[in-house]
């Protein structure tokens, strides 16, 4: 597994990998295993997470799936919620008030625009979330959330409205719009990987991106 070590400017914060999702239109594959550039999807998200949280955990309905990993494994606290369920568990795990979210299928998420999202947290304390805007609109499944966010995520699960955008709409919410993220992005950052098309495409991207010399999972 390829780890980094965490900065220690970014102060304490948590991380989570969702991963409880059924992959429907991936014939039901464990999307987060897939190999791209090397490595599989879930190495490239604990080593870009581990240079910012020293409290990493990952939201699965299959536990054992990732027990070689070394790393906390929890199931969802309320079943069959989908992706806001998923935040919602990861903050009532959390040991730490800020909490770092990512989607399992998200390969090319990089340091560099998680760390940008901690200090953006820092910065402005008030904020209870911290959400990327790319050209296809607001990226809630890479994204920081406080634990302030559990209860209105709570509420909405409870009258099932589990769009993950709704809940932005209860709390404070900063952005992070295209001119922020052009230093992360070099056009494959949100690239995720729902369908075997889209992983072919995303290993296109790698060869493509990504030369030989450099760590483009931690850069």
């Amino acid at each position: 597994m390829i780890r980094s070590s965490v900065a220690p400017s970014t102060g304490s914060v948590s991380g989570a990998i969702l991963a409880g999702g059924r992959a429907r239109r991936f014939g039901g594959a464990d999307k987060a295993s897939l190999v791209i550039g090397g490595a599989r999807i879930i190495d490239r998200q604990l080593a870009a997470l581990s240079a910012v949280a020293d409290d990493v955990r990952i939201v699965a309905n299959d536990p054992a799936r990732y027990a070689d990993l070394g790393v906390r494994v929890i199931v969802d606290a309320i079943a069959d919620a989908g992706p806001l369920g998923g935040i919602y568990s990861a903050l009532l795990d959390a040991r730490h008030e800020r909490v770092v979210v990512l989607a399992c299928d998200l390969p090319f998420v990089t340091r560099g625009l998680l760390e940008r999202l901690v200090a953006e947290s820092l910065a402005d304390t008030a904020a209870d979330a911290i959400v990327p805007r790319s050209a296809r609109g607001l990226e809630p499944l890479c994204a920081l959330y406080t634990k302030r966010c559990a209860a209105p995520a709570r509420a909405r699960l409870e009258r099932g409205a589990l769009e993950v955008r709704g809940v932005l709409q209860d709390v404070r919410t900063r952005e992070l719009g295209q001119d922020a993220l052009a230093p992360y992005d070099d056009g494959s950052l949100f690239e995720n990987v729902n369908t075997p098309h889209d992983h072919e495409r995303a290993r296109e991207l790698v060869e493509l991106n990504e030369k030989p010399s450099e760590d483009p999972i931690t850069e």
